[in-house]
């Protein structure tokens, strides 16, 4: 497989879907214009709540307006899209999923992935967030295969659980995609570490697209970050909103995987679990 050109998107959300819609269909065809054959957004790219209402609100079916919209951008543009996320109603729940859709370039649903790690914190001298208060977890380990590779799909906190993405690679993922609105407390020390780590650990790609700004509950770290097999950080942007472009080539993989067959040379036998 050649290399494949792909962007991320760096989003300063807010609560008005109309505006965020608007940003994410520029972002779509500009990427295109680029040579682009991939594109993903940030966690809560769609709506940023400001309360519990707003979220209940704003919550809508996988197939409802929202989705229609990026569904018929990624069709007009010929690329695949990934949403980032959005608030995903639950029938019988006053909460909603965190849910992820992966788009085709036929304007297809191609996947679709609901937060499994809820963030419940309360850090001293720094944020105090229950998600669980608004949302409800996943239960599926979700990959989906794409004409650029097989994606591993997660959401901002699921990247402290490197099990996910242990499950992820076992289940064939070579690009591990992980939208995100990290706190500016916790990212100054541990996004890009923990990123560069799960590329190195896995050797795959990471594709993490992050929202910039201040929320209603913290200032959100930004640094959305492109790593590849090696660990190396091949594109990243800082502070505010545009696309970051970058290549994957699965050759690499594979490249990264034989010289150091650390997938190859695991023990579950030693370790008694499958992973």
């Amino acid at each position: 497989m050649e290399t494949r050109k792909i962007a991320i998107a760096q989003m300063d959300s807010g609560p008005h879907k109309e505006i965020n819609l608007q940003k994410m269909e520029g972002m779509i065809s500009e990427a295109a214009k680029q040579g682009v054959s991939f594109v993903a957004f940030p966690e809560t790219s769609i709506v940023m709540p400001a309360t519990g209402e707003d979220r209940e609100a704003d919550s809508e079916d996988i197939h409802g307006p929202s989705i229609a919209r990026l569904s018929e951008a990624a069709k007009e543009a010929g690329i695949w899209v990934h949403c980032g996320s959005i608030p995903e109603r639950i029938e019988g729940d006053k909460r909603s999923h965190n849910t992820s859709v992966v788009i085709s370039p036929e304007g297809e649903i191609a996947g679709i992935y609901r937060k499994i790690h809820l963030f419940d914190i309360d850090m001293e001298g720094g944020p105090s967030v229950m998600e669980s208060v608004s949302y409800s977890p996943g239960k599926d380990v979700v990959t989906v295969e794409t004409d650029i590779g097989t994606l591993g799909l997660s959401i901002c906190y699921d990247l402290r659980f490197p099990e996910l993405f242990r499950m992820l690679v076992l289940k064939g993922a070579r690009i591990l995609v992980v939208p995100a609105c990290f706190t500016a407390d916790t990212g100054k020390e541990h996004w890009e570490p923990l990123l560069r780590a799960r590329a190195i650990e896995n050797q795959c790609y990471v594709l993490a697209p992050a929202q910039t700004g201040m929320k209603p509950r913290y200032r959100a770290h930004g640094k959305s970050l492109v790593v590849d097999p090696w660990g190396t950080i091949t594109a990243c942007k800082a502070d505010g909103e545009g696309l970051i472009l970058s290549e994957v080539d699965m050759g690499r993989v594979e490249s990264i995987r034989h010289s150091v067959p650390c997938l190859r040379n695991r023990r579950p036998d030693i370790y008694g679990w499958n992973l």
